[in-house]
């Protein structure tokens, strides 16, 4: 299937209401096959292994200021195509954008490497019909509330869930998706914005260097300690911000907000409020709370990129405050 190239065009769907969809908008079935977890461990475990060696290199001064200036533009760039593209629009739909915007929010979050568009948005609408409870792909509360069990709970909301064998299905979690031609054509070809994610930072870090060292280093910072980096702060929000944080609103899960976890994973990590309130294009909306994935949507906006930005609305944040709530009758 050929890419549509006007992508300031309205989106061509790929299937009508009464159209059959598609089996699956991914290369591969429902069920995950050898082959894909050999490639999923391995892109799990060389990050991890390059966190471990990450400070003797920097230590002994394997990392300048091209990679960094590599590195930081590139983490930034695919969490946002996660956290507002993959999360806040395709899975919750909270603004709509233009065609580039959408296309283009789909590539970054593709090159982040954490799956195609269409299997990440079913397996987190699951989620959220689920959420904590049986169903739910990543609670770190499956095992239980004892220490050996929330322990288990929590390796496997953070990284264990992503070996299960059978897949979220994606015709009844991600139907709308399925429908569009732009979306499907990206996620059957994951893997070429996988490998341009990984080429990009030795490819700059050569040229602007113009020696192989450079890109050697670029691609130790810039691809595999900034895809380790990114991986983990995002499974994060599974597992940590649903055993820990502060939770002032009301939801009918364990999510919590922890700050410290708010500016690398793009104010993600105002958890509280976005299972109180999942298609609020804002989670961070208390005082001093940091969200620069809201920010993002916010300068869209201004652009005239986005339209119907669902915005948080003061009395309905007020009423899911947990301190606000009215005490049950006697």
């Amino acid at each position: 299937m050929p890419i549509p190239f006007d992508i300031w065009s309205p989106p061509v769907s790929l299937a009508t209401e009464t159209d059959d969809l598609p089996d699956t908008a991914t290369r591969g079935g429902e069920t995950q096959g050898w082959a894909e977890r050999i490639a999923l461990g391995l892109f799990i475990g060389l990050p991890l292994l390059a966190f471990v060696v990450a400070i003797p290199v920097a230590w002994g001064g394997w990392l300048g200021w091209v990679d960094i200036a590599i590195a930081l533009p590139m983490y930034f760039l695919t969490l946002h195509g996660i956290t507002v593209g993959y999360h806040r629009l395709f899975t919750h739909k909270s603004f709509k954008p233009n065609r580039a915007v959408k296309i283009s929010l789909a590539v970054l979050g593709s090159m982040a490497i954490e799956g195609p568009v269409v299997r990440w948005v079913a397996d987190h609408r699951k989620h959220h019909k689920f959420s904590d409870r049986d169903g739910d792909p990543h609670s770190p509360w499956k095992y239980g509330n004892s220490t050996r069990g929330l322990v288990r709970g929590l390796w496997h909301a953070h990284v264990g869930w992503l070996f299960d064998a059978e897949q979220t299905p994606q015709r009844q979690y991600a139907p709308d998706l399925m429908k569009d031609r732009d979306l499907v054509w990206i996620s059957r070809n994951f893997w070429a914005f996988t490998l341009l994610s990984l080429a990009i930072p030795p490819v700059l870090g050569g040229l602007i260097t113009w020696s192989w060292q450079g890109a050697a280093t670029a691609f130790f910072w810039g691809t595999i300690v900034r895809v380790g980096l990114l991986h983990h702060l995002t499974w994060s929000i599974n597992s940590i911000c649903h055993a820990v944080g502060d939770r002032p609103f009301v939801s009918r899960d364990r999510s919590g907000n922890v700050w410290w976890l708010a500016i690398p994973s793009g104010g993600e990590s105002w958890h509280n409020l976005h299972h109180a309130d999942p298609t609020s294009a804002r989670h961070g909306v208390l005082r001093g709370q940091i969200d620069s994935s809201a920010r993002t949507i916010w300068v869209l906006e201004k652009l005239g990129w986005v339209t119907d930005v669902r915005w948080p609305v003061k009395d309905r944040i007020e009423g899911k405050l947990v301190k606000n709530q009215q005490p049950a009758a006697a």
